[in-house]
């Protein structure tokens, strides 16, 4: 494993680390800054939309100039537009619309960053000679220990030191991750994915081409667009989940944010050696039966456990069970995604996949606040968990799906990637 492909693991590991304290404290501090949980889905919207909508308009960008360029100018920004919160607001001048103006600039800054990292992951199984299921495992491994280690420090900086005071934790990771995937690139040869390919830019309507060049090929794999509608519904219920109901949840039962920080970081965890087992073995299990075991097994029940009143250790059961079963999701339909993507078109592919997948998180929030104060917390938890388990297995009555068995033949690292992308050596 070489000093760019490590770099870029512990860069995304200290990245997420600082995004999931920011999951856990952001809400906690909208609500106890407003009372509101609508208001709380009101952040989330203002961090979503432009997540999403920079996804979308990004991906051309990585192709022309690279996805490291685009990884490390996104990283250095979102320490200014993130370290701002915690700092007018220990200085009293933070208002709730300049906060919601900070967490849209936050997250427009956060999605061409995310979609330049993970478009490198070709590239680099291609380099390093391994099945995408392995670097997708192993990337899947580092994001869940992260979001486990987030979580939990999440959970004790909000009880210790308040939540806008969190945030500087986030400000801090984003900065430390661009200097190692810096260090970590420096010197190796690299370019864009387009470049690599022969392709020209000239000007703006080319621009507008490799848009619609992107849409084209998703819109003509059955397979790729149904993996991104699915996602993209779990991905709104998800965001209810952690968003609003989550944080609900840790106020009225009075467990509070060290219970739910911990509870977040057990279901990382074992996420995480979820993950690393599918970075192990996930190349040789039938991938089919795991995303329909996995989505059973990390979906309905997480949510069902809220129902009823039950001991918490209870709810850290489920929440382990539905973590390490999550772990084998990600490694699994990414490894097929990059695989019906030509290379010249990873960049533009790959991020209007992610930004569709993303596209209903911004209503994610309003749904679960909604949902809340209209019918009270176990009912809003029990129809998502509902919603979850219908979205997830629908796929299983489309015998196109069986698709995710096919894997193709093994390619060489030139053909597979057209010469390295900017980040091999998101």
């Amino acid at each position: 494993m070489n000093r760019a492909f490590t770099g870029w693991l512990g860069a995304g590991f200290l990245s997420t680390t600082g995004t999931r304290v920011s999951m856990v404290a952001l809400p906690l501090f909208a609500l106890e800054l407003t009372g509101s949980a609508a208001l709380t889905g009101l952040v989330a919207l203002c961090e979503m939309a432009p997540l999403v909508l920079l996804k979308v308009l990004g991906g051309p960008i990585i192709d022309r100039v690279g996805p490291r360029r685009v990884a490390l100018t996104c990283e250095m920004l979102s320490v200014v537009a993130v370290g701002s919160i915690p700092a007018l607001h220990l200085a009293g001048a933070l208002t709730f619309p300049l906060l919601l103006v900070l967490v849209a600039v936050a997250g427009a800054l956060r999605g061409p960053g995310e979609s330049a990292q993970n478009a490198m992951s070709p590239a680099l199984a291609a380099h390093a000679g391994v099945p995408l299921e392995r670097v997708t495992g192993l990337d899947g491994a580092a994001e869940r220990t992260a979001s486990m280690t987030g979580a939990a420090l999440a959970g004790i900086l909000v009880a210790s030191v308040g939540a806008a005071e969190a945030l500087v934790v986030n400000a801090g990771a984003l900065g430390v991750a661009a200097l190692v995937l810096a260090w970590a690139t420096a010197g190796v040869p690299v370019q864009s994915t387009a470049a690599a390919a022969g392709e020209v830019e000239p000007g703006e309507q080319r621009y507008l081409d490799q848009l619609r060049e992107g849409w084209r090929f998703l819109r003509s794999d059955p397979l790729l667009l149904g993996i991104t509608v699915m996602v993209a519904l779990t991905n709104l219920l998800d965001m209810a989940w952690s968003a609003v109901l989550m944080p609900v949840w840790a106020v009225t039962s009075g467990e509070g944010a060290a219970a739910l920080g911990l509870l977040l970081a057990l279901m990382s965890g074992c996420s995480a050696l979820g993950a690393a087992c599918a970075a192990a073995f996930a190349s040789r299990l039938p991938r089919y039966t795991v995303y329909l075991v996995g989505f059973l097994l990390t979906g309905l029940p997480r949510f069902a456990i809220f129902v009823v009143e039950v001991p918490l250790v209870a709810v850290a059961a489920v929440f382990a069970v539905a973590g390490f079963a999550s772990g084998f999701l990600n490694p699994v339909l990414g490894a097929v995604i990059f695989e019906r993507i030509p290379a010249p078109l990873v960049g533009r592919v790959s991020s209007l996949s992610t930004a569709l997948c993303f596209a209903l998180m911004p209503l994610g929030g309003l749904v679960g606040g909604l949902l809340v104060e209209s019918w009270g917390l176990a009912a809003a938890m029990l129809t998502c968990g509902v919603a979850y388990l219908l979205v997830t297995t629908a796929p299983a009555l489309d015998p196109r799906w069986r698709e995710l068995d096919r894997r193709p033949e093994p390619l060489d690292e030139a053909s597979r990637t057209g010469g390295l992308s900017e980040r091999a050596g998101t």
